[in-house]
């Protein structure tokens, strides 16, 4: 059932994040067929990885059981599907919330916090 809620909510981001993409581009007159083409495809990319993650954490677990190494196996499969997940989540907020900026500069706490967001990682 965690894989479904992890898929549901990666798919949900990845489209949330490519719509809010059109509405930028429509709004700023810069609509690009291949820009949107290149982000489906990112998006989609990015539920295949968040779905083979999924599987591979299954397939840990499996192994585990087969070598009788459970719990070890049990933290490998979460640690490698929740990091996937995290780091795909992550990125599309951050895309959300570029896309939101660029729409509304009067919300200068986006661009305060993507500011700050981008500090960090440096």
């Amino acid at each position: 059932m965690k894989y479904i809620i992890m898929l549901i909510i990666v798919i949900g981001l990845a489209a949330a994040d490519f719509l809010t993409g059109i509405i930028k581009g429509y709004c700023i007159d810069i609509v690009q067929s291949s820009k949107m083409r290149r982000g489906g495809l990112n998006k989609l990319a990015e539920i295949i990885v968040m779905t083979s993650a999924c599987g591979l954490d299954a397939g840990i677990k499996a192994l585990g059981v087969y070598y009788q190494v459970e719990n070890l196996s049990d933290i490998a499969g979460t640690i490698t599907a929740s990091v996937v997940f995290g780091y795909i989540s992550v990125m599309e907020i951050v895309s959300i919330f570029e896309n939101y900026a660029a729409l509304n500069p009067e919300a200068e706490w986006v661009s305060k916090l993507l500011k700050r967001f981008k500090n960090n990682g440096k």
